[in-house]
């Protein structure tokens, strides 16, 4: 007799995140973890999204005994710098003005939970993208057309964001996005979740 397949449960209210897991194909549903995020003091941004990723996804998976559940967190670093959301178009300038030029890291951070109240996976994948030398013109420009205000590091990789690279460094491109899918099929694996 085949075990039926858990359900899955995305611990995101993330259009992006929600994305990202549609092109697995598989059914979900999303929702909102309801936790704080923000980062300790002294806080490594490495520590920080592995933090908030299982926190997201054992606050979902209470609601949801017997199901898996994804939890994902992500941060934007220049040096030891977090950058988070910019909210508006001046913090998105600003972030964009210290990331010419240079490389920046994400950090993302994944948990999976379940299915049952002691299974827990968890990794860390980072991905970083050199950026070209930006002119506030370009800057400008770019946050009109698109206003990724919403967006670690005030761009979106799989719009227009990609013009202002120079350079990506990663195994898998959707870690910037926010949703790693190259290690989120194998733990879905291990937790019974078939993808293919």
């Amino acid at each position: 007799m085949v075990s039926a397949m858990p359900s899955l449960v995305l611990a995101s209210t993330s259009v992006y995140r929600r994305a990202l897991l549609e092109r697995l194909g598989l059914p979900f549903v999303t929702r909102a973890p309801g936790i704080e995020e923000h980062r300790l003091p002294d806080e490594p941004p490495q520590a920080m999204v592995r933090r908030l990723a299982e926190a997201k996804a054992l606050a979902v998976a209470g609601e949801f005994p017997g199901a898996v559940v994804i939890g994902s967190d992500q941060c934007a670093v220049i040096d030891d710098r977090v950058l988070g959301k910019p909210g508006d178009f001046a913090g998105a300038v600003a972030q964009l003005r210290l990331a010419s030029g240079r490389e920046v890291v994400f950090w993302t951070a994944l948990c999976v939970a379940g299915p049952g109240p002691d299974r827990k996976q968890g990794t860390l994948v980072p991905f970083r993208v050199v950026f070209r030398e930006l002119s506030e013109a370009r800057i400008g420009n770019y946050l009109e057309r698109e206003r990724p205000f919403d967006c670690a590091g005030s761009f979106k990789s799989e719009g227009l964001g990609i013009a202002l690279f120079a350079r990506m460094i990663g195994d898998d491109p959707t870690a910037l996005m926010g949703l790693p899918l190259i290690a989120l099929t194998g733990m879905l694996e291990q937790a019974g979740v078939t993808v293919v």
